[in-house]
């Protein structure tokens, strides 16, 4: 039994999902007791031990009504195991007994704790000898490891960066230097974030790999969930709003493009011409059409009319993981090849071919204008080259492989996100760190400028040790002119400040 469940179930309906009802529906079977206990409320017969035909547990399986049947939005479960489930049903749901040598396992009269490694957030030294510190000040938390970040998307005015990692996903207001939101009624893996070019709904994509997609849409002036869009049979890898807001593309890793009605949460088509996973999708500037990339080794011009492949972006020798489209309709292209590909998306004939990373390339974005084009890669490096021309601008290093890159409307500012569960903002111009942010939880956060100036809320402060020039802080109280909440604001919006001063 518990294999299955594991594999079809336990994703969504956990204790730990319990409070999120649009996920769990308030019901969690990761344990026997919780099963028994049906639900939150007590009140739903999830089991009924000895009678399969009573039991939730077994009626929804098999259930003809598309919005109850389990698993949702996913195809039904083989017909052995759902034999599996009646049997153990009806024989009273027995809990089981451990296989032979896992004795030794359940000695231990205390579970062990769980060790949290220490992650070390720095600034550079330019803490001045009148605050009391000569730096370079660090903040430690026992927070580690950090889940990657996957995904991150600035709002159309640029006042929100949303940042996305596995169970999660962080609103940041860039002016407060805080989170906004944090939504973890999302299923699994965040593979992609989008705002929608009006603003009103954030796009979260992501899901259970070879199990289940997961595309959700939030209002962004409450942050409720508005549609959740099932369908793929895999983890949905990236998505993309038209122009004009009203359609969704989703690119999966089941080998399928859906196109969405985002009023009605319909599915408009399914373009299925890609042979293997496709990894990201971008619409053109009139909406007529969206680019596509997969595994295949290929790119695809998909009509949004009609779905069908108006042209086929062809000449790679391996994978290709990222696509976006400037503001006139040029196409860019580039993945495990790690040169930049330029297209004109009229004819599918390479235009241009420009330098990349040395490993991969993981997302590729412009400004509102195509003015800039940003390029995560994977050996750690963020690149910008000039949208027009394609030269090579200016470099800046996150640290660690980049998976998620967004440039702001404007093209000043860059976000990235990259496998050490860091988001940093960037100066385009002159490739400076404004900010770095990290999110666990509603008061589990911090934003640190290079300067040393800090945000974060007093559960986050009382488990930090700061050092300064790599020896511990005597006295609190020199901090102080330090948590500057409004000074990190400034920063995370693109404007300059100056080093911190004494009193």
């Amino acid at each position: 039994m518990r294999p299955i469940l594991r594999k079809h179930c336990t994703v969504c309906h956990s204790e730990r999902k319990l409070d999120a009802h649009d996920v769990s529906a308030g019901l969690a079977i990761d344990k026997p007791e919780l099963i028994a206990k049906g639900g939150q409320d007590g009140k739903v017969r999830v089991l009924v031990p000895g009678k399969p035909d009573e039991s939730l547990l077994v009626t929804l399986l098999t259930s003809k009504d598309k919005k109850r049947a389990m698993p949702l939005d996913a195809d039904p479960l083989p017909d052995a195991d759902i034999a599996t489930i009646r049997k153990w049903v009806a024989a009273g749901a027995p809990e089981g007994v451990k296989p032979k040598g896992d004795d030794t396992a359940t000695v231990a009269t205390a579970p062990a704790k769980v060790r949290r490694l220490d992650v070390t957030f720095a600034t550079r030294p330019a803490i001045p000898r009148s605050v009391g510190l000569l730096g370079p000040l660090t903040a430690t938390l026992p927070v580690g490891p950090l889940p990657p970040v996957a995904a991150v998307a600035f709002s159309p005015d640029g006042k929100l960066l949303a940042t996305g990692v596995y169970g999660r996903v962080t609103v940041w207001d860039l002016a407060a230097g805080k989170p906004a939101k944090v939504l973890t009624n999302v299923l699994a893996a965040v593979n992609d974030v989008k705002f929608s070019p009006d603003g009103k709904l954030l796009a979260v994509a992501g899901g259970q790999p070879s199990a289940r997609g997961d595309l959700r849409l939030f209002n962004t002036a409450d942050w409720k969930l508005v549609h959740s869009l099932g369908g793929h049979l895999d983890t949905v890898s990236g998505v993309a709003f038209s122009p004009d807001s009203t359609k969704l593309a989703s690119a999966s890793f089941d080998k399928t493009v859906r196109l969405w009605d985002v009023k009605t949460a319909k599915v408009l088509h399914t373009f299925a011409g890609h042979s293997d996973f496709v990894y990201a999708a971008a619409f053109g500037p009139d909406g007529t059409w969206y680019a596509t990339v997969s595994k295949d080794r290929t790119g695809r011009i998909i009509d949004t009319a009609t779905g069908k492949g108006r042209l086929t972006l062809s000449g790679a020798d391996q994978e290709v993981l990222a696509v976006a489209v400037k503001a006139d309709g040029q196409i860019v292209t580039s993945g495990m090849e790690t040169a930049v590909n330029w297209w004109d998306a009229k004819t599918a004939e390479r235009v241009r071919r420009t330098g990349g990373p040395g490993v991969s390339v993981n997302e590729l974005a412009f400004d509102a204008k195509g003015a800039v084009l940003a390029v995560a890669g994977g050996d750690g490096s963020t690149r910008f080259y000039d949208g027009k021309a394609g030269a090579a601008l200016r470099t800046v290093q996150p640290g660690s492989a980049v998976f998620a890159v967004a440039l702001d409307a404007g093209g000043k500012r860059a976000a990235t996100g990259s496998a050490d569960g860091l988001v940093k903002v960037w100066d385009v111009a002159d490739a400076r760190l404004l900010v770095t942010l990290w999110c666990e939880s509603d008061d589990t956060w911090l934003s640190l400028t290079p300067e040393g100036f800090f945000a974060a809320p007093d559960a986050t402060l009382a488990k930090t040790v700061w050092k300064a020039d790599g020896k511990p802080v005597p006295d609190a109280k020199v901090l102080a002119p330090l948590k500057d909440p409004t000074t990190v604001g400034k920063a995370a919006q693109g404007q300059k400040i100056d080093a911190p001063k004494g009193k």
